[in-house]
C-alpha cells in the first residue's frame, strides 16, 4: 500500500467538516489539518467543502473562483477551484474601512476581484460553458475585495485540495462599485492595484485573469451544476485574485484601487 492510499483510507470528509465550521464560528485556528489524513483529490476537497455547506447555518448566496497554481495543474487535471460565498459574509464598501475578522492564528488576505452577480437562473444540467455563453448570465460587473481566510494557517501551502476543503479559504466579501459600461470599455480599461498600511503590494486588472473574468464564470457554471448546486439569479460569483494573494493580520489597513473606476477600503480586526 503507498503513502496516499494509506492516507485515503483514513480520510474522513463527515469528520473534518464539523471541525472546519466550529472553528470558523468560533473564530479561533485549528493546529493542523482537522482529522489528520489530507485530501489527495479535488473531488476530496470538495466532498468536505459539500458537507460544510450544508452544516454552515447561513444561506449560501455565491462562489468564489481561484487559480490552482501551475505546479498541481496536471496531477489534479483542474485549473480553477471554486469556493463558497454566505449571506452573513458580504458587506457593501462605504467611505470608511469596512472591518473583517482576522483569526489569531489562522490565514488572512485580500484580493482584488472582478465580482460579476447573476442576471438568471443558470441551467441544471448544462455542465459545459463557454466565456461567451457565460456572458449572457452577467448582470451586474462589481468591483470588490474577497477575504481569503481560513483557521488554518497553512491552508495554501498544503495544496489546492485543502483549500477547496475549507470553504475554498474564502472569508468575506466586500461590494464596491459597479461597473455600469462593462461591456463596452473592455478589459483592458479595468485596472487594480492592492495596498497594504499604504504600500503597494500587488498590481494587475481584469486582463491579469486567464481568459477574462467570463472564463471564470463559465468555469463555475459547469462545475457547481456538476455539483447539483447551478447557480441562481442573484448570487455573486468573484472571478480570481487580479493583483495576487496578499497577507494581511489584525490592524492592517488595505486599499484596492480600480483607477477611474474606484476604490474599496478594508481594515483586519481581531476575530
Amino acid at each position: 500500500m503507498t503513502v496516499s492510499e494509506a492516507q485515503s483510507d483514513l480520510f474522513a470528509p463527515a469528520s473534518i467538516a464539523p471541525q472546519f465550521v466550529e472553528a470558523r464560528q468560533k473564530g479561533v485556528s485549528v493546529p493542523g489539518y482537522p482529522g489528520g489524513a489530507l485530501p489527495q483529490s479535488m473531488a476530496d476537497g470538495y466532498a468536505v467543502q459539500d458537507i460544510a455547506i450544508d452544516l454552515w447555518p447561513d444561506e449560501l448566496v455565491g462562489w468564489k473562483v481561484g487559480l490552482v497554481p501551475p505546479q498541481h495543474r496536471e496531477r489534479l487535471g483542474v485549473d480553477r477551484l471554486a469556493g463558497c460565498i454566505f449571506s452573513k459574509n458580504v458587506w457593501d464598501a462605504g467611505a470608511e474601512p469596512t472591518p473583517f475578522r482576522a483569526i489569531a492564528g489562522g490565514f488572512t488576505a485580500v484580493e482584488a476581484e472582478f465580482i460579476i452577480r447573476l442576471s438568471k437562473d443558470a441551467p441544471e444540467g448544462k455542465t459545459e460553458w463557454t466565456a461567451e455563453e457565460a456572458a449572457e448570465y452577467v448582470g451586474e460587473l462589481i468591483l470588490g475585495v474577497e477575504i481569503a481566510g481560513s483557521p488554518l494557517k497553512t491552508i495554501n501551502e498544503l495544496g489546492p485540495p485543502i483549500v477547496v476543503s475549507d470553504f475554498g479559504n474564502n472569508d468575506g466579501q466586500i461590494l464596491g462599485p459597479v461597473i455600469e459600461n462593462w461591456r463596452e470599455i473592455g478589459w483592458e480599461a479595468m485596472p487594480a492595484e492592492t495596498f497594504v498600511n499604504g504600500v503597494s503590494v500587488g498590481k494587475g486588472g481584469a486582463t491579469s485573469i486567464p481568459g477574462s473574468p467570463l472564463a471564470a464564470l463559465a468555469f463555475l457554471l459547469g462545475h457547481v451544476a456538476s455539483r447539483g448546486r447551478p447557480l441562481k439569479k442573484g448570487m455573486l460569483v468573484t472571478t480570481g485574485a487580479s493583483t495576487g494573494i496578499h497577507d494581511v493580520a489584525a490592524g492592517d489597513e488595505s486599499t484596492i484601487s480600480f483607477g477611474p473606476l474606484g476604490e474599496v477600503r478594508c481594515r483586519a480586526v481581531p476575530a
